[in-house]
């Protein structure tokens, strides 16, 4: 951050994705029959299982791999994983929670100011691109963070990292950046 201009960034994480195994072979269709909050997709071979609290979204495929979504925070993902691991043990599955892994977050920041996407791409050319007839932000991948930013005119970030302090620090690593291409206030 700016020595002159201590504004703190708040970083709202959006979706985490997160991955785990049951380590047994589960029954689509008696899940689907049985379970609750239950969408079964038999073209695709797998089943969706809705959870109210934490709010999250699991596709569940007969091999046992479970992958949730929706979750807000890393800890919240863990929870709402176990308990559709405790969900399929109560339908009969000999499930065993293993294997759980934070894949991807999601997460917004927005500047305090307004960015000028041409200089910003310029001033970062290999890292950096922008292709407006394609997307309106402009794309930062930082390759030893793993994660990617959407950089949008307006001074909204999106970033996508494998987990919440590698966005963070993605975030501490643009801000200079952007800081120096920031657009003049009118």
């Amino acid at each position: 951050m700016d020595s002159n201009n201590d504004e703190a960034l708040d970083i709202i994480v959006t979706n985490v994705v997160a991955t785990f195994r049951t380590r047994c072979h589960l029954n689509l269709r008696k899940i689907a029959l049985e379970g609750t909050n239950v969408i079964y997709k038999p073209e695709v071979g797998k089943v969706l299982m809705k959870l109210r609290k934490p709010t999250i979204t699991a596709s569940i495929w007969s091999s046992g791999k479970i992958i949730c979504t929706g979750a807000t925070s890393e800890d919240e993902a863990k929870l709402g994983a176990r308990r559709l691991a405790r969900c399929l043990q109560k339908l009969g599955f000999k499930v065993r929670f293993s294997a759980f892994k934070v894949v991807n977050v999601l997460a917004v920041c927005s500047m305090p100011f307004a960015v000028h996407l041409v200089n910003f791409t310029n001033n970062n050319r290999p890292i950096a691109s922008y292709e407006p007839e394609l997307h309106p932000a402009a794309t930062y991948r930082i390759k030893h963070l793993k994660a990617t930013v959407q950089v949008f005119s307006t001074g909204s970030l999106t970033v996508t990292g494998p987990n919440v302090q590698n966005v963070a620090t993605a975030v501490e690593h643009i801000y200079p950046l952007l800081y120096e291409c920031q657009k003049p206030r009118k």
